[in-house]
């Protein structure tokens, strides 16, 4: 998938966006709804209503980048019934199974927290 070299975090919006929205209108619901900067290179993963189909948003250092995915068969999870928080923090991994369909997103924390490399580096020299 194209987002497999991506580093970075993902943010999914917990509220139905609607689909017709493009590249401005997302930035503009990322500062907005989200609190956060569309030109941080994070992602920001968009759900309609419906759970049929999702945007996700990024910033890869030259322009802004839209990711679409319409599934023919099945429902997306759905963010918003399982939180009250106006967003969720997920793992390109998380978003990788979510795109692909799999109902084991937003029911509990799939990865690890990030690790900062300057506590690994820190630890190990103090050890």
């Amino acid at each position: 998938m194209i987002i497999g070299g991506v580093r970075g975090r993902v943010f999914a919006a917990t509220k139905p966006t609607d689909m017709r929205k493009s590249y401005n209108t997302l930035a503009r619901l990322v500062v907005e709804e989200l609190g956060a900067d569309p030109l941080s290179g994070d992602m920001y993963l968009f759900i309609n209503a419906r759970c049929t189909r999702a945007k996700v948003l990024l910033w890869d250092g030259t322009g802004m980048v839209i990711l679409m995915k319409r599934l023919e068969r099945g429902r997306f999870a759905a963010p918003w019934k399982r939180t009250a928080d106006g967003v969720i923090k997920m793992s390109t991994s998380e978003l990788s199974l979510f795109l692909e369909g799999s109902q084991l997103v937003f029911v509990g924390q799939l990865s690890p927290d990030e690790i900062e490399p300057s506590r690994v580096v820190k630890r190990h020299l103090t050890a």
